[in-house]
């Protein structure tokens, strides 16, 4: 059993702490993006340094009192809000955010957890490389976060998720140890990988406090295009066709439905978008390619192809990068549309890419019989990751729906898991999915799970409630 963070244990915190350390929580602490739950917090305990966290999780420890890790505030699956139980201390790392150091000949990056994901990318910019991992929540999210979910993001098809970016991990463990993994090697086979077990892990093995990550040489030549295609099937046969024209190149390739641009047009109509009647599904699609070569003839090309095998009907290539950079805000204002309407039920699937089509049509046919619903289906096409999204429709809430949820999340998951399919591709489970990873997971995996969770926190201390119950 857990204690409270009570008052008397927030007295002795701080007084074994630098002044100014420990706060009472702000409402940002306590809040996710959805506004579905609201959090509990005896106190925020702001370290400057890794030490520092050490302190606060051997306090813990000793006192049995839960510890709920903060980075930016961004994740959608609950996992930085904790709303039931003994009010932990939520450890926010927004003070942990130097950049410690750049090595550009050797394509690495240290930053500190509590770095914004877009400082990191206008370090790396700053010496010439790029840090590829791209989100929306880009100026919020941190990196501390985006390796405890191991974020995905638009260039996953090229560069991999935040687990295929990290050399390296610095991290305090349940017992207040701090486990010192900052190497910056591409090969380190000196026993178990703790590194990519505690990324992904949501603060429930350790807490991540800085990392080593991988560069990459920016791309000298880019270009986007969006092309209208009749569906998700056509749409993968272009992705195919994109690979083979530019094998290596493709950086991004998004499925848009057109729910998503109504979306946009109804939240925010002073958005410029592309097209003045939205097609029934879109691509959007990004190419990085060596010095030399065109990107606008290349997805001509493209497009031409496409065309004459009759999967692309209607296109636009970007002609400048303003125009490129429209392209990006249509689809990467779509998050924010979702939230301003407010979804019934929003998933986060991944499936493997000959399953979509099926699973779109077999979702889609299932919600319709079960009411008069707005989907809004759209993601990272190149990696099988889809949002699939449920929402009342126009003119009515979301509260009208509440009683459906759980079991439009459910049929949804079915169909998803049926088809081989993960009910978490990149936001990971947070509090919101533990029932999920019990329901769907493989016996024999989630034990092990089990088995790792108690070798390494015994008390339970780290994000209780999250991942595993």
């Amino acid at each position: 059993m857990l204690n409270p963070a009570d008052e008397h244990f927030v007295a002795t915190l701080a007084q074994s702490l630098p002044e100014g350390t420990i706060r009472a929580p702000e409402p940002r602490h306590l809040e996710e993006p959805r506004s579905r739950w609201a959090g509990l917090g005896g106190c925020v305990a702001l370290p400057r340094s890794t030490a520092e966290v050490a302190s606060v999780v051997r306090a813990c420890q000793a006192a049995r009192v839960g510890i709920v890790p903060w980075g930016g505030g961004t994740g959608l699956v609950g996992g930085q809000v904790m709303a039931e139980g003994p009010a932990p201390v939520i450890l926010s790392l927004e003070r942990m955010k130097a950049v410690r150091g750049i090595w550009p000949s050797e394509n690495v990056l240290i930053a500190e957890a509590g770095a914004k994901l877009a400082e990191v990318r206008a370090a790396a910019d700053g010496a010439g490389r790029m840090f590829p991992l791209s989100l929306a929540s880009e100026g919020t999210c941190s990196i501390g976060g985006n390796l405890a979910t191991n974020a995905g993001g638009v260039n996953v098809l090229r560069w991999g998720n935040a687990r295929d970016l990290c050399l390296g991990v610095e991290a305090v463990l349940a017992d207040g140890s701090i486990l010192g993994g900052l190497k910056r090697l591409r090969k380190d086979n000196t026993g178990y990988d703790l590194r990519n077990l505690l990324i992904g892990s949501e603060g429930t093995l350790g807490i991540i406090t800085a990392a080593s990550l991988r560069l990459v040489a920016p791309p000298p030549v880019t270009g986007a295009a969006l092309m209208v295609v009749e569906g998700p099937e056509q749409a993968l046969e272009l992705l195919a066709l994109a690979e083979a024209l530019a094998p290596g190149c493709v950086s991004a390739f998004e499925l848009i439905h057109r729910t998503g641009p109504d979306f946009l047009a109804e939240t925010m109509p002073d958005l410029r978008q592309p097209f003045a009647e939205p097609p029934e599904w879109l691509v959007l699609v990004e190419l990085g390619l060596p010095h030399g070569l065109s990107a606008a003839e290349m997805l001509e090309d493209l497009f031409g192809q496409g065309a004459e095998a009759g999967l692309v009907s209607d296109g636009l290539i970007a002609q400048s990068e303003s125009q490129r950079a429209d392209f990006w805000n249509l689809r990467e204002n779509i998050p924010e549309a979702n939230r301003l309407i407010g979804a019934i039920s929003s998933h986060d699937v991944a499936l493997p890419l000959s399953e979509l089509p099926g699973f779109i049509d077999e979702a889609g046919q299932a919600l319709a019989a079960m009411g008069p619903f707005r989907i809004n289906c759209f993601g990272h096409l190149g990696d099988g990751n889809l949002h699939y999204n449920v929402f009342p429709p126009k003119g009515a809430a979301r509260a009208d729906f509440a009683g459906q949820a759980y079991a439009i999340k459910e049929l949804v998951h079915d169909i998803v898991h049926a088809r081989g399919g993960s009910v978490s591709a990149e936001h990971g489970l947070g509090r919101a999915k533990t029932g999920d990873l019990a329901r769907y997971g493989d016996p024999a995996r989630v034990a092990a799970m089990r088995t790792i969770k108690a070798a390494l926190d015994p008390a339970g201390i780290l994000n209780p409630g999250a991942v595993l119950v």
